[in-house]
């Protein structure tokens, strides 16, 4: 493999941001930068205990809709977050992000295993340990993201 050219150029604050890739073919792991690139450049303002906090999507390993508000989940921590969970879908799907259930949307990127379930439910496990049920009717959604 060759070396890899770096430029960064800076622009008018009036010019739109732009990150340009030129290779000579798109790879498995040319994707995963551009994923990375784009998760982690996402940013949600999180509210827990009377503080706000930005959270970088790559950092959330779920969002779940309980009682009318929607929250986000970390490592370590539960962030309220003022968008609606369909909102959050639109915005997030194109970021490995799925919705998993009526009430739920993934982060794929934290997602350590699956497993069916009798029901043809999946049950994922996310890299923090906790276990989030996929319904049926989205498994397809998610055995596509896969390339299953």
């Amino acid at each position: 493999m060759s070396t890899i050219k770096i430029s960064i150029e800076v622009i008018d604050a009036a010019q739109e941001e732009e990150i340009l890739i030129r290779c000579h073919q798109v790879d498995e792991e040319l994707h995963r930068l551009v994923h990375t690139i784009a998760t982690e450049t996402s940013i949600i303002l999180g509210y827990h205990d009377d503080r706000i906090s930005r959270l970088q999507l790559g950092d959330i390993y779920y969002f779940e809709a309980v009682d009318g508000k929607v929250f986000a989940y970390s490592k370590n921590n539960v962030y309220e977050v003022k968008q609606k969970l369909y909102e959050l879908e639109e915005r997030y799907k194109e970021k490995h992000c799925f919705r998993a259930s009526k009430s739920t949307i993934l982060n794929i990127a934290r997602i350590s295993s699956i497993h069916p379930s009798i029901s043809g439910r999946f049950h994922a496990v996310m890299d923090n340990g906790e276990k989030v049920v996929i319904s049926r009717q989205y498994v397809p959604t998610l055995k596509r993201m896969l390339g299953l």
